[in-house]
């Protein structure tokens, strides 16, 4: 007898963490419906089997009313870095409340919410910055909801929720330790904010499967639950700076001097780097959000309950980011004695 293929949408499939976990749920056999405001921003996974692309805008209740409609789990990945306090509870608050209320509506069995390091869904106001604030209080949206205890038709009908709270996510697509390595290509000098903030990277395959093994209910523990996805070091943000131009070579493989700028300095120039034209690479909330280290704090489960062994950072980094950048390894020698 053929087991039928189970339905699933995927909020913010199109990101960077997305397509990854689209890719390893149609290898499952997962049949997937991916969201998007813009059919082009799907381009890169279209192509993968049983997957089918919806044009519609997820903040639109009857729009996604209807596309949860059918489907038997749900994840969600859409989240912003940077913004407004209005935009961080449209993203992070209300979504995930739409989200609640789609499901409850369509009786969807199993929800997977990506949130972060740092948050708390207990006491979010705690939190120092909008980003963790309106996480925190995104998770509590939505664990209210899977126990029943929400408002309106969210209290009639639960879910199995897992929350995955990652650290920084590192991978061949990343725009942390690529964005770092690129900038010492042209700068003599790492002017850096936040020297001293503690990470603890993840790669995106094990966010991804994280999101897999909690679809087929890999964890023990009871729902709602949460688990913190973290890789096996932890790192200052001048360590990861640092080993990002060791890696890809960048002066010779020594990487460039590293200036730790003191707190009035930091915020000055996040400040102006929120400021600039396109996607600021840093705002004076992100260094809000580094005042809480963004590691593992050992109260939840972590990756090993899913039955995932964490990557370390170095080797993977090394690969993609010799890939990424023409001028390293013995091709790159060449290229520099011309």
């Amino acid at each position: 007898m053929i087991t039928p293929m189970k339905n699933i949408i995927v909020l913010g499939g199109t990101g960077f963490v997305g397509a990854h976990v689209c890719e390893k749920l149609v290898r499952e056999g997962w049949e997937v419906t991916l969201p998007t405001r813009r059919l082009a921003n799907a381009d890169h996974v279209k192509h993968l089997p049983n997957l089918t692309v919806l044009e519609i805008d997820v903040h639109d209740d009857a729009a996604l009313n209807a596309a949860v409609a059918g489907q038997d789990a749900l994840v969600n990945l859409v989240a912003i870095l940077h913004g407004t306090q209005a935009a961080f509870e449209q993203v992070h608050v209300a979504l995930p409340r739409k989200i609640a209320h789609a499901c409850a509506l369509a009786g969807v069995k199993q929800v997977v919410h990506i949130s972060a390091l740092g948050a708390d869904a207990l006491q979010p106001e705690k939190s120092p910055s909008m980003y963790l604030r309106s996480k925190g209080e995104g998770e509590a949206v939505l664990m209210q909801a899977a126990s029943g205890a929400g408002a309106g038709i969210a209290a009639k009908v639960g879910f199995d929720l897992t929350i995955l709270r990652p650290s920084v996510i590192f991978g061949a697509e990343d725009k942390f330790i690529n964005l770092f390595a690129k900038l010492q290509q042209v700068l003599p000098l790492m002017p850096l904010a936040g020297a001293s903030a503690k990470f603890q990277p993840v790669w995106v395959e094990d966010v991804a499967s994280a999101v897999v093994r909690s679809l087929a209910g890999a964890s023990a523990a009871a729902s709602p639950r949460i688990i913190e996805v973290a890789g096996p070091e932890v790192f200052t943000l001048k360590q990861l700076v640092q080993l990002s131009a060791q890696l890809s070579g960048v002066a010779g493989g020594f990487a460039r001097p590293v200036l730790a700028l003191p707190q009035w300095a930091g915020r000055l120039q996040a400040t102006l780097m929120g400021l600039a034209p396109g996607a600021p690479m840093m705002s004076p909330d992100n260094l809000d959000s580094m005042k809480v280290d963004n590691v593992a704090t050992g109260q939840q489960p972590g990756l090993a309950s899913l039955g995932l062994m964490a990557s370390a950072l170095q080797p993977i980094a090394q690969d993609y980011l010799n890939r990424n950048n023409a001028f390293s390894g013995l091709l790159g020698l060449r290229k520099r004695s011309h």
